[in-house]
C-alpha cells in the first residue's frame, strides 16, 4: 500500500517533476542555486539531499566541482563502541547511488550539470511526510523569535510547537519539527554563552541598566574571581520597598538552576494584601558571610532603609547575619517552620489522642500576658515530660521571636510566618528547573517579577470597578475609610469595628 501511495504522489507531481528534473548541461548561476534546485527536486520526488564531494583548483583554490547525493548514500561505519551491544541503532543508509555532479565553467562563471544518476534503491517519502525530511526543515527568523518568546514565557516546547502548528494550519505547514526547536534553542544558548556564563550575566545586567537607570545589581567574587553571590533589584522593587518594606519575609529555595545555587527572595505585603518582591539573589551557599554580604547589598540598594520586622525560618546563619548587619531590627521566626520542627523533633507526641499540637500552638498564638505564657509553657513541659528536651529548651530561649505576647509589641503587618515566601517558592518551582543556567534563571524570574506589578494594576482596577459592602451604611466612619482604604484593608477595619461594637463594657 505504501508503494501505491508513493506512485500516486509521484504521478500527482509528474508535471512539476518533468519541468524541474535536472539533466546534463543544465546551468545554474551559483553552487547554492544548484543545491536549492536539487533540494526542491528531492522534496517533490521524496528524498533528502546531502552535500558530498567538493574539489578546488590547485592554482587559485576556487571550488570547481561539487557533488550532491541522496542522504541514504553510503553505509554506516562500524562503531567499535557498539560491538558489544546486542541491539544497535537502526540503519538509515542504503548505499543509494543517486547524485548530481556540477562543475564551474570559468568562461561563463556558471555551474553546469556534468553527471547525474536518478536511481534510488529505497522507498521514497510520500508528499504528506516530506516536511519531515531534514533538509526541508528550518526555522525562519520570525518563527525563531516566536520560539524564543515562547521559551522566555515558560511555555513547554511541545505546547509552543502545537501553538505554531495551529497558527500555520497543521504541523505539515510549519516547516520544522520539535527537534529543530531544540537545536535552535541549543544554538542560541551557545551564542549567548560564547563569552562564558559570567559574560552572559554581565550582558544581562548591562541591558537591564540601559533599559532602566535605577536597576541595581551586585556580584560577589571569590579569590579566584569566580562569581559566588548575585543580587539585583529593579526600580519597581525599590519603589515598593519604600512603601511597604517595613515588614520583610526572607527564605531560600533549592533546585531552581543547574548549579543548585539557593535562590533567595525578599518579599512582603502591599496595600492590596498581595505579595510584592523587594529583591532577588542567587547565592553560593547559606553561610553567615554570604548572608551578611546579601543583607548589606539590600540596604545599599534601598538607600539604607531598614525594615521594622524581619521574618525568617530557624536558620542560625540568617539570625547571626541579621544581628550583625541590622542589630536594631526585630527578628521574628516563622511559626510554620517552628511547627514543622516540632513535628520533626517530637513527632511521637502528635498522636490521635494527644493534644500536644494544640497546646504548643496556644503558647505561640493565644496568650496576651507574659506570666500566663510562662505558666502554660511550664505546664506543657510537665505534662509531656519535656523538661530536659534540648529542642524545647532552645525554642523557649527564642520565645521573644515567636510568642504573640512579644510579637504584638512590634509592627508585623499581620505577618506571622514566611508562608508568603513558601507560596512564591512553590510557584517558582514550575518555571525554574534544575537544568537551567544562571542567565536562564534570570530570564525566567523576569516573567515572575513582571507579573507582580500587573497583578497590582488588576487589583487597583477591581477596587474602582466594584464598591465595598457596608454593614452599617449610615456610619460616617465607615463611609470615610471606604474612600481611603483598599478593599482588603477596609475588610480588616470592618471586622475590627464589628468586634468593637460587639463588646460589652462592664463597670
Amino acid at each position: 500500500m505504501e508503494e501505491d501511495r508513493v506512485e500516486g504522489s509521484i504521478e500527482h507531481s509528474e508535471e512539476f517533476v518533468n519541468e524541474c528534473t535536472p539533466c546534463i548541461g543544465m546551468e545554474f548561476e551559483s553552487e547554492d542555486v544548484a543545491y536549492r534546485f536539487y533540494c526542491e527536486y528531492g522534496r517533490i520526488l521524496g528524498f533528502c539531499v546531502r552535500k558530498d564531494y567538493i574539489s578546488k583548483s590547485k592554482t587559485d583554490g576556487v571550488t570547481i566541482n561539487r557533488k550532491f547525493v541522496c542522504s541514504k548514500e553510503g553505509v554506516k561505519r562500524v562503531d567499535k563502541r557498539t560491538q558489544t551491544t546486542s541491539i544497535g541503532r537502526l540503519e538509515t543508509r542504503t548505499n543509494c547511488k543517486a547524485f548530481l555532479y556540477i562543475s564551474l565553467d570559468r568562461a561563463s562563471l556558471k555551474w553546469t550539470v556534468k553527471r547525474i544518476d536518478e536511481t534510488h534503491n529505497h522507498l521514497l517519502h510520500i508528499l504528506e511526510t516530506v516536511h519531515m525530511m531534514r533538509n526541508q526543515r528550518g526555522l525562519t527568523e520570525s518563527l525563531g523569535i516566536t520560539v524564543e518568546i515562547a521559551e522566555a514565557t515558560g511555555l513547554p516546547l511541545k505546547l509552543s510547537h502545537n501553538l505554531i502548528s495551529a497558527q500555520s494550519g497543521g504541523k505539515e505547514n510549519v516547516g520544522f519539527m520539535r527537534e529543530d526547536i531544540k537545536s535552535y534553542l541549543r544554538a542560541k544558548r551557545g551564542r549567548d554563552l560564547q563569552y562564558g556564563e559570567a559574560g552572559a550575566l554581565l550582558r544581562y545586567f548591562q541591558k537591564q541598566t540601559i533599559d532602566n537607570p535605577y536597576f541595581f545589581h551586585g556580584m560577589q567574587l571569590d579569590v579566584d574571581e569566580m562569581i559566588t553571590n548575585i543580587f539585583w533589584v529593579d526600580h519597581e522593587m525599590i519603589r515598593d520597598y519604600g512603601l511597604f518594606g517595613d515588614t520583610l519575609s526572607f527564605d531560600t529555595t533549592f533546585r531552581t538552576n543547574k548549579e543548585f545555587r539557593p535562590l533567595a527572595i525578599f518579599i512582603g505585603f502591599n496595600h492590596f494584601c498581595m505579595t510584592v518582591i523587594f529583591g532577588v539573589a542567587l547565592m553560593y551557599d547559606e553561610r553567615i558571610p554570604s548572608f551578611v554580604w546579601l543583607f548589606k547589598k539590600n540596604l545599599e540598594a534601598m538607600s539604607g532603609k531598614k525594615p521594622f520586622t524581619f521574618f525568617t525560618d530557624q536558620d542560625q546563619a540568617m539570625a547571626n547575619a541579621i544581628s550583625q548587619v541590622m542589630p536594631v531590627v526585630k527578628h521574628r521566626l516563622c511559626t510554620f517552620h517552628i511547627n514543622q520542627n516540632a513535628m520533626k523533633h517530637l513527632g511521637y507526641l502528635y498522636g490521635k489522642e494527644s493534644t500536644f499540637g494544640s497546646d504548643f500552638n496556644a503558647c505561640m498564638f493565644l496568650y496576651e500576658d507574659k506570666k500566663e505564657l510562662e505558666e502554660a509553657w511550664k505546664s506543657l513541659l510537665e505534662s509531656y515530660n519535656l523538661k530536659d528536651n534540648e529542642w524545647m529548651n532552645k525554642t523557649w530561649e527564642l520565645r521573644r521571636k515567636w510568642a504573640h505576647v512579644y510579637m504584638k509589641l512590634s509592627y508585623n503587618a499581620g505577618m506571622r510566618n514566611t508562608q508568603l515566601s513558601e507560596s512564591l517558592n512553590a510557584k517558582l518551582k514550575k518555571p525554574l528547573k534544575s537544568n537551567l543556567h544562571l542567565d536562564q534563571v534570570l530570564t525566567q524570574l523576569d516573567k515572575v517579577v513582571f507579573d507582580k506589578p500587573y497583578n497590582e494594576k488588576e487589583a487597583a482596577h477591581g477596587s474602582r470597578e466594584k464598591m465595598v459592602r457596608l454593614k452599617y451604611p449610615s456610619c460616617p466612619m465607615l463611609l470615610h475609610v471606604s474612600k481611603l482604604y483598599t478593599p482588603p484593608i477596609f475588610d480588616l477595619f470592618h471586622k475590627e469595628l464589628d468586634i468593637f461594637l460587639g463588646c460589652k463594657v462592664i463597670q
